[in-house]
Parts: C-alpha cells; structure tokens; sequence
C-alpha cells in the first residue's frame, strides 16, 4: 500500500488495514485548486497536516467546499521534498485514544505544495500569481512564533533580518519578508482584499503579525522599494485584515510504534526522516483527538465555512479570553511545569508524569486551584470543562508520545504569559500574589532545571531556548547540591518585567521562589522532597 493517489486507488486493501479514505476525488479538487486557490498556508508541519488539513478534508468531503489547502514551506525546504511530493500531498493522520486505540485517516486536502523561496523560481512565480487572484480569500500560518520575530533580544534586527531589509521585496528570505513580498504583489494587482490568519500558538498571534508585516513594508518604503499607498493598503482592516485566533491539538513528534503499526498493517516507506535543517517528520501526523481552534470572524474576501468543521468564528474579544484561558490557565501553565521538572525527575513521557501523585497535584494547583479564580471566561468554552478534559484525559494519555524535553524548549519565551498574567491577575485582585504556591513552584522548578543537573545529580541536556547562554551566565556559580553557592544570582531575573511581565518581588512571591530554589539545590533527591513540602503542607 502505497500513500500516493495512485497507490489509495487500491481501496480495499486500504479499508481492510483501518485506513480511511477521501470521500471525494483528490484529483479533482487538486485541479479546481490549482485553477482558482482560494486558501494559502504558510508552515508546512505537522500540527497543520493534521488539525488544518483535516478541517478542510472534513469539509471537501461534506460537500461544504471543493477546493483544498495551498501549503508553504518558508524555512524547511527538505519538507516539501521529502514528506509531500513523493507522497502527492497526501498525509496519513492518526488519532492516538486514551484506550490504546488509533484511529486512522488519508487526507487529500494539501493539494499542492511550494517553497516560498525566490531561489525556486517556479515556485516563486506560481505564489506571486496566486496572491495576484482575485479569488485568494486567506493566508493562514503554523510557523511559530519565532517566525515573526525581527529583532534579538537587544533589540537590533536580526542579521538574516536587515539583509532583507537592504535587498528589498525582489529576493525576500526570511518569513515576514516573503509575506510582506507577496503581499505587496497582491497590492500591484489591484490592492485585492486578503484575510491574514495567524494560527500560531501564542498570543495576540494576528498583532504580532501585523506588526512584523507592517514593519518590514515600512523599512522597505523607508527605502524606495514601494510606495506609501502600499502601507495604507495594509494598515485599512478593510482590505487587510490579520484575525487574531486560539489553536490548541498536541502534536508531538512522529513516533516509532505508530511507524511500525503501519508498516505492520502494509503501508510502505513510513519512516520519518530528519531534514538538513533537523526537523524530524514522517509521512504520517499522530496526535490527540481533542482539538480546539477559535478564529476572529474577519475576512475581508470571504471565506470557507469553518464553523461547519468545527471551528469557534467569533469576535476578538472572545478569541483573546479563550487563548487567555488556555494559554495562562487551563493548559499551557500545567505543560511548563511538567516539562521542568520531568527532566529533573528522570520522566521521558508527560503522560507518565501524570501517573506520580505529586506531578498530578502540582498540576492541580496550579489550574483548578490558583488559575481558576482569576480565570478569563470565554463563555463559547467552559475553563473547569476544558481543564478537566486537560488533567483527566488528555495530558495522562498513556498513548500520545510527548516528552517533558520537547515541551521545555523556549521555556524563558513562556513563563512571562504563562505564569506572569495569573501573579499580576492577584496583584490586582488581591494587592499581592502571595497566596500562590505552585505557581512558584513552577517558577522555581525552571530555575533548577537551567542548572542542568537532574534530582539525582546526572547531566542532562537543556532543551533549545534563545535566552539560554543569558540565564546561564546570570546564573553562573550556582551549584546543584550544593546551597552555600547561591549568592542572589536570581534576584536579577526575578525582577525582569521583560521575562514574568512584571517584577516578581513586587509582586510578593520573588523570595518565596528563591527560597524553594534553595531547598531544591540543598541535596540529591530535594526536589522531589520541596514539591511535596509545599504542595502537601
């Protein structure tokens, strides 16, 4: 069994493995797409190939639309090579239960992929005349959030970033420089109307893009590379606009026993393959059965009906509150705290951690018991229903092979919102945080974590962060097992609005987390020791 459209012709032997099909002609919506795309996704990865290509393969095959997805790749070029042309765009997903059960699903709907690279002139040529269509409706993006950064933490722009800005629109390279490229093409076709979606996991996501966008066009008018009338076009909501949205589906990394399942069931060539630039992707998605996408309603071109497939259209206002819930309460919050300290404590699986009494209490107190109180309700979602189908079901999933290691990357990008918003959500409700406890607990489990040393004392890698040659140095001296060489190297980190969003001293909880640091860093074995003084007291 072949995952290509000539090979899922052979039905049958597909529906006898599991496998579901495309309930339309693949083929047939390729061609309507390619003659008249009305949807162009930048970041050609898995949470995309699954959660996005499955809403629309959800709604080519209800009838609801009959065009498929556009994909673009701006970064990972090998992707486009290696995972979507030898396979025809097609993507094996599969739905990983909490009973051990999978459920397996072809989607048709990713019906043509390109590199959004000048370097590809034919490639290049095919995406400048698809954003020149009056018909394109939206652009949508799953290319983190580091994808729209311009700037280093000093505040300059990135090198990669003013050589766009010196080259002009003609040889864009990086992210925002090719979107701003493109757009500007759409603009000399007649200023056309366009949707701008990030679908990224962060917050404020459409802001961000916005201003990166924004920026980039106004350095390049700032040099003569187009007119003003170029940023008016963006900047009028009108004719541009860029909808804030909530997306929520873990998709961890693809794993071994999926691969071997299929192979098992007679799928050919499923192993993953690590590109040249170290992205590990397969032929086939796994992930969890919950999904979550809410969307700010606002497509100045029209739309395809997402709420059909069940996706929130809403207001801004809702959009923020249901990130706001995710993101500083009811999901994101438990994720850090158990990426921390399941490296600390020897985990490799979350869903293993959710077995140890201790991790699924931190949990607890840290959403139900601390964020619960201050929590944003969005009203379209209930947060005590969300973090319950949270902690019950989703992050104990024995099945779904995600590592405290991978979450823990950019933790220093995500404590300021994830535990930041909650401390100054007390501070104006209460006058001070010091009612909370897990939350600096979290907080001060990060900082055990950056010393790179586990609760027994053996060396374990630091997951990928951008501050990490900063906090290291900041905390240099410090010893694990070892109290007497800490000397306040924290105060200065714990204090930085630009990391938590406000001081941490201020806020009432600065010395409670240095002195759970200390008592972790006090022995081998103290960790462990420390969650349990505080969460059991």
């Amino acid at each position: 069994m072949k995952l290509t459209r000539e090979g899922i012709k052979e039905r049958e032997a597909w529906e006898k493995a599991g496998i579901g099909l495309p309930a339309y002609d693949c083929g047939k919506a390729a061609e309507k797409t390619k003659q008249e795309p009305i949807w162009v996704h930048f970041g050609a990865g898995n949470i995309f190939r699954i959660f996005i290509g499955g809403i629309v393969d959800h709604l080519l095959a209800a009838g609801e639309m009959e065009k498929g997805l556009t994909c673009a790749e701006t970064f990972d070029f090998d992707v486009i090579d290696k995972i979507y042309r030898p396979y025809d765009n097609l993507v094996l997903a599969v739905t990983l239960k909490a009973d051990g059960s999978t459920e397996k699903q072809v989607i048709g709907s990713l019906t043509e992929a390109l590199k959004a690279c000048p370097d590809d002139a034919a490639d290049w040529a095919r995406l400048k005349a698809i954003f020149a269509s009056p018909k394109l409706q939206m652009i949508s993006f799953t290319i983190t959030e580091k994808g729209y950064a311009l700037r280093g933490a000093g505040g300059d722009y990135l090198p990669w970033v003013k050589t766009d800005i010196e080259k002009g629109p003609s040889c864009p390279n990086s992210a925002m420089a090719v979107i701003c490229a493109l757009l500007y093409v759409r603009y000399q076709a007649g200023a056309l109307p366009l949707a701008v979606v990030s679908m990224d996991n962060c917050s404020h996501n459409g802001e961000k893009l916005r201003n990166s966008v924004v920026t980039m066009a106004k350095e390049w008018a700032a040099k003569g590379f187009l007119p003003l009338g170029f940023l008016a076009y963006l900047e009028d909501e009108k004719t541009v606009s860029f909808p804030w949205s909530m997306i929520d589906k873990i998709t961890p990394r693809p794993a071994e026993s999926v691969c071997r399942e299929l192979e098992e069931a007679g799928v050919e060539a499923m192993q993953p393959v690590i590109t040249g630039k170290n992205t590990y992707i397969a032929p086939f998605v796994n992930a969890e059965g919950p999904q979550y996408l809410a969307i700010e309603d606002r497509f100045p071109n029209g739309r395809p009906p997402l709420e059909k497939a069940g996706v929130y259209m809403t207001d801004r206002d809702t959009v923020e509150k249901v990130e706001r819930m995710k993101v500083t309460t009811c999901l994101n919050p438990l994720h850090t705290a158990l990426a921390v300290y399941g490296c600390l404590l020897g985990y490799d699986l979350i869903a293993d951690e959710m077995r140890s009494p201790v991790l699924a209490e931190l949990v607890r107190q840290i959403g139900p018991v601390e964020g619960m109180p201050v929590v944003t309700d969005p009203k379209i979602l209930s947060p005590q229903d969300f973090v319950d189908e949270v902690i019950g079901v989703r992050l104990p999933n024995p099945y779904i092979p995600d590592t405290p290691q991978r979450i823990a990357t950019d933790t220093s990008q995500k404590v300021g919102i994830r535990y930041g918003e909650t401390i100054k959500a007390y501070v104006a409700r209460y006058g001070d945080a010091r009612k909370l406890t897990a939350i600096p607990l979290a907080i001060a489990g990060w900082f055990r974590y950056l010393l790179g040393v586990d609760d027994q004392g053996n060396p374990f890698p630091l997951s990928p962060d951008p501050m990490i040659s900063e906090l290291t140095r900041a905390m240099e001296g410090i010893t694990a097992g070892k109290p007497e060489t800490y000397h306040g190297q924290l105060k200065p980190i714990l204090s930085n609005a630009d990391i938590f969003g406000t001081d941490l001293y201020a806020a009432g909880v600065g010395e409670k987390i240095e002195a759970m640091f200390l008592e972790e860093i006090s022995g081998w074995g103290k960790v462990e020791e420390t969650l349990k003084k505080y969460l059991y007291s």
